[in-house]
């Protein structure tokens, strides 16, 4: 097959995907502030062994850019994958995920969990893991100050907006450790995605449900969620590692050392959350945009961690 480009509708929205390859189903999820753009070099890569589907997460470039932060909580991100498998007429896939992208990953891995064939992850912590670190580690806080600036309502999407989205080329161009890995037209690509009407207002909502969801009531101080949930909190709440249910695929988790936005240690104390294998693979000099920095090596880790589908694709009889 050839790469081509179908809208599915999925969960009440439509999504435009990116689409080639036959076999078993991968779904690629882009991070902020992308699309399914940043994957072309894994599609090139997945496709001669595998379905690849690719979509413009809600809210980006041409799918439907639902109104309202609500729009964006994680449980309908989930679902719009699992709609995702279904339109495909799968009941299970792949599911990789960068960024939001790989939030949504583990997320749709712990709630979906017969769905999720494997799961590979690149440069996005666990929410467990992350929520942890924002409690407590100082240096993580400060490198994450953005999501904060990001509930000031209106503001962050204008100022990013401004000049074609200027600024969103030159903040992946000044985070990748090689600044050639992305070209003036890889850029402008991702500059143009993000510049559709309603785009980075719908990205930046993400941040904004995700800081309105239960999970974000643990970095509340103690006293503050006894005033409004009462004592004891309510059991929703995961406060610890322990409260989270574990991952029952096989996992990679890829991770570009030199991230600007997300330190190394993210990646630290994952065993309760796993109940399969954890392969961790880090690459040095390289940054938060590891599958277009480094797609080489990105490549070879998916494919040798997708090896046995790959073979059982190749070995499956072609269709009469």
């Amino acid at each position: 097959m050839a790469l081509e480009h179908r809208f599915i509708d999925t969960n009440g929205v439509r999504l435009h995907c990116a689409v080639d390859g036959e076999g078993p189903l991968v779904v690629l999820l882009h991070g902020f502030p992308e699309c399914w753009y940043s994957w072309r070099h894994q599609i090139a890569a997945l496709a001669p062994h595998f379905r690849v589907v690719a979509p413009d997460m809600r809210g980006y470039n041409e799918s439907d850019k639902p109104a309202g932060v609500r729009a964006y909580a994680m449980s309908e991100l989930v679902a719009d994958v699992d709609g995702l498998l279904r339109a495909f007429g799968e009941h299970e896939a792949v599911i990789v995920g960068h960024d939001w992208g790989g939030a949504v990953a583990w997320s749709f891995a712990m709630e979906r969990p017969n769905a999720t064939r494997r799961l590979v992850v690149l440069n996005c912590p666990h929410p467990a893991i992350f929520v942890e670190h924002l409690r407590g580690n100082r240096r993580q806080l400060a490198r994450s100050w953005y999501m904060f600036f990001f509930q000031i309502p209106w503001l962050p999407e204008t100022l990013l907006r401004l000049g074609g989205a200027w600024a969103i080329g030159a903040a992946i161009r000044r985070s990748t450790v090689r600044e050639d890995s992305l070209t003036d037209e890889d850029l402008r690509m991702l500059r143009a995605a993000a510049s559709r009407p309603g785009a980075l207002h719908s990205g930046v909502n993400y941040y904004r449900a995700a800081f309105r969801s239960p999970d974000a009531e643990t970095l509340w101080p103690a006293w503050l969620r006894r005033f409004i949930h009462g004592d004891p909190p309510p059991a929703l709440l995961r406060a610890r590692p322990e409260d989270w249910p574990r991952i029952h695929a096989p996992t990679l988790l890829v991770w570009g050392e030199a991230d600007i936005a997300l330190g190394k240690e993210l990646t630290l104390g994952m065993g309760p959350l796993m109940a399969a294998p954890l392969d961790i693979k880090y690459i040095p000099l390289c940054g938060h945009w590891v599958q277009q920095e480094q797609p080489e090596l990105v490549n070879n880790y998916l494919l040798d961690f997708l090896g046995d589908a790959a073979r059982e694709s190749e070995a499956a009889p072609a269709p009469a």
